[in-house]
């Protein structure tokens, strides 16, 4: 890593009801490691890491937010200039998915414009439990145009893929900006997952 780089900057928020697993999400990309023993989130965490997609650098700025009801009026800040928002549900419960629709209309309305969505399924090593088909969750992400995928942050799956996708969305006409941070963590990601098999659709 060379701490003269450049990359171009892009602020990603994590929205979902509690308990859906934002935070193992980001654990799983930045550190790539499951943590047991992650308590409820409480306003919002940040993390970040600087990733090269299709000969392009960004440093993702991640911010995960909790989705506990009495900090609703507080999210706006946290999504506000965000490039790029994941609403995350539970594949095991239904009501997490009920309330995307929720979510999703929040962002349109006091989200930046051209904000790239994503839907993300987490749990899906759970599919034994599984109360959300895989159809339903791509149905609804078709719909409003996102990014859609089904990870899991305890075995890794589709989890760095996932954020291939948002960046390969990202507007490219912003300028890059000098790296000074010495706290983000680099790697270099492909276009597929293991086995060459996509996790994500796009429209």
């Amino acid at each position: 890593m060379t701490s003269q780089s450049q990359y171009q900057e892009a602020k990603i928020c994590l929205l979902g009801d509690m308990g859906v697993g934002k935070s193992s999400l980001v654990g799983r990309f930045v550190h790539d490691k499951f943590d047991t023993s992650l308590t409820t989130t409480l306003g919002a965490s940040f993390m970040s890491k600087t990733v090269s997609i299709n000969d392009k650098t960004y440093r993702f700025q991640i911010w995960d937010t909790a989705g506990q009801e009495r900090y609703r009026s507080l999210l706006p800040m946290y999504y506000r200039n965000a490039a790029a928002a994941i609403v995350v549900y539970d594949i095991t419960n239904q009501a997490t998915f009920n309330v995307l629709r929720d979510w999703i209309r929040e962002l349109q309305k006091l989200g930046p414009p051209n904000i790239v969505l994503a839907i993300a399924g987490n749990k899906s090593d759970l599919t034994e439990n599984r109360e959300i088909s895989t159809e339903e969750g791509k149905g609804f992400a078709e719909e409003i145009g996102a990014v859609f995928s089904e990870t899991s942050a305890l075995t890794a799956t589709n989890v760095a893929e996932l954020f291939v996708e948002i960046g390969k969305r990202l507007p490219t006409e912003a300028p890059p900006t000098l790296r000074t941070s010495q706290a983000s963590h680099t790697v270099t990601l492909n276009k597929t997952s293991k086995g060459g098999h996509s996790c994500c659709s796009q429209n």
